[in-house]
């Protein structure tokens, strides 16, 4: 089976390389990039409250007795980032699910799996993504499948490794299905962090200190 890796992909050009957090490349776009990534994930924060899911025996796909509160739909949780004690502390990615199928196959770090995916900065930008899913911007979204924005025929899934996957999406994806549907809000602390982000894959760049948002509908666990 040939390896697909998740970010970034066909991330979308900047007009300049950002040389640090606070440096912008295109005016207003970009202008106070810390601070307002900072208010975003504040705002995704207050709005998390008190939900909080956390589960530390991620490595078997059992669906039962894992200590978990269950999760209303469209509801937004902080979910602990399990890689380790940082000098700032517990950090947490914010989630929220859009569709549930408990009879889906739980991932674990190893799989590959097929997936519908977009990433967007907070302003809406995408800088990656392989359907018209949602954004940054949008914050009401139907929990009715036939309303919600999906993929086409025309939209082909990449395959991608769990474990290949930042930090702040990976451990929400442990807590996911096969057939579900998850909004991601990635804090830079636990994505790409205050520098530049670069690939051997792409040109492009993510600038430092971005804030992620991710809309993922999981597909197949992909088989050797």
């Amino acid at each position: 089976m040939k390896k697909s890796f998740f970010i970034p992909f066909l991330l979308v050009a900047l007009a300049f390389a950002f040389a640090a957090c606070e440096e912008t490349t295109e005016p207003g776009a970009y202008d106070n990039w810390r601070e307002r990534n900072d208010a975003f994930i504040d705002s995704i924060r207050t709005e998390t409250g008190e939900n909080y899911l956390v589960w530390r025996n991620p490595a078997t796909r059992v669906t039962t007795d894992l200590g978990q509160t269950p999760m209303e739909l469209g509801k937004l949780y902080a979910i602990e980032v399990q890689d380790g004690g940082t000098s700032a502390g517990l950090e947490y990615t914010y989630a929220k699910k859009l569709v549930d199928n408990p009879d889906g196959t739980r991932l674990l770090a190893t799989d590959y799996v097929e997936m519908f995916y977009r990433g967007t900065y907070i302003n809406g930008v995408e800088f990656d993504g392989n359907f018209d899913g949602y954004g940054a911007l949008d914050r009401q979204l139907p929990l009715d499948p036939a309303q919600m924005k999906n993929p086409t025929d025309f939209d082909e899934p990449a395959t991608m490794s769990v474990s290949g996957m930042i930090g702040g999406v990976e451990w929400v994806l442990l807590h996911a299905r096969t057939g579900e549907r998850w909004v991601i809000y990635v804090p830079y602390s636990v994505g790409y962090g205050e520098s530049d982000y670069s690939s051997m894959y792409s040109s492009s760049i993510i600038p430092g200190c971005s804030a992620l948002t991710f809309d993922f509908v999981i597909g197949d666990i992909v088989e050797d």
